[in-house]
């Protein structure tokens, strides 16, 4: 009985408000992060996708797509990526700290950055298989906006499939319709090995943020500090992951039907080791800067929320005395 008590306690820290405040900062901070850089983002996904595209730069690649499609084009599906990046990111935002509160706090275990990453890697596995469907109707809406014309990329466009989808649900209803269960989960495999990015990001996150806070006695850096840390963990964790990374946007859009393995392979034979990193610039342009102002935004609405509830606290404790 008293070893089913403890589990009780401990799995109610896991539920616990602190930890759904973790993930509702964490849910807006890429909400607000994904729609400043959302640009880039679709011009990462056309890199990644599109073989014959000439521009390799994201710039570039904005700049051709504006006058391809216009305005329309640069944001094209920014409601399904934003309503996907803040499931994904309160999902694992809230399993992370959970899992932190039941293994440090009541298991008196101290931090480290090992734990750090298994952890990390943990609510990343419980996000794919949450999550993915969400991913491949996004891929698949920001694709469908491609011009199908005679040129440089005919033979590119030829492989990205021509779609119709009026939103993010009637998008999953008919690639389940057209591929079954499995065409909902396309690229769950390499996004699985993929937990390992935001594990390694988080791991080196707060490894750099115990370190600093020590430094600066005090558990709240300043601004600046916490989007540099940000930039500097994201950047770490996507040089690691990049390659798998690539193929992901191609098994989420319809490419590579034989999976990731065959996937890899078709690239490396058809446009050398090379195409393993096709895009990378615009990644690191897109996602580093997002994880930076996510960091940023999450730390400053978390720190606010905890300080109105220390607050109110104390307020409680003076009323009762």
């Amino acid at each position: 009985m008293g070893d089913g008590n403890v589990r009780v306690l401990q799995l109610k820290d896991v539920f616990s408000y602190k930890s759904l405040v973790h993930a509702v900062a964490g849910a807006t901070g890429s909400v607000v992060a994904i729609t400043a850089f959302y640009p880039l983002d679709v011009a990462r996904t056309r890199l990644q996708v599109e073989d014959g595209r000439q521009s390799k730069l994201s710039a570039l690649v904005c700049k051709d797509i504006l006058e391809e499609e216009g305005i329309v084009g640069l944001y094209r599906g920014w409601y399904p990526v934003v309503v996907s990046v803040c499931a994904s990111n309160f999902v694992y935002f809230y399993v992370f700290n959970g899992l932190k509160a039941f293994y440090y706090n009541k298991g008196g275990s101290k931090p480290t950055p090992g734990k750090d990453l298994v952890l990390a890697f943990i609510a990343g596995i419980v996000n794919v298989v949450v999550t993915t469907p969400l991913w491949v109707a996004n891929t698949r809406l920001k694709l469908q906006g491609i011009k199908w014309k005679e040129n440089t990329r005919k033979t590119a466009h030829s492989e990205v499939p021509k779609t119709n989808y009026t939103g993010l649900i009637d998008a999953m209803i008919k690639i389940y319709q057209k591929d079954g269960i499995a065409g909902l989960w396309s690229g769950a495999v390499p996004s699985a090995v993929l937990a390992v990015n935001p594990a390694v990001q988080f791991m080196v996150y707060e490894a750099l943020k115990r370190e600093l806070q020590k430094r600066y006695h005090n558990q709240d850096l300043p601004s600046i500090i916490y989007f540099l840390m940000g930039a500097l963990a994201k950047t770490a964790a996507t040089f690691v992951t990049y390659p798998i990374q690539l193929v992901q946007s191609r098994l989420r859009a319809g490419q590579g039907k034989h999976g990731m393995i065959h996937c890899i392979q078709q690239l490396i034979s058809s446009q050398g080791w090379s195409s393993l990193y096709k895009g990378l610039e615009a990644k690191l342009t897109q996602t580093v800067a997002m994880a930076a102002l996510m960091f940023l935004t999450y730390e400053k609405i978390a720190a606010v929320v905890f300080s109105i509830m220390r607050q109110q606290r104390a307020l409680a404790k003076v009323a009762k005395a």
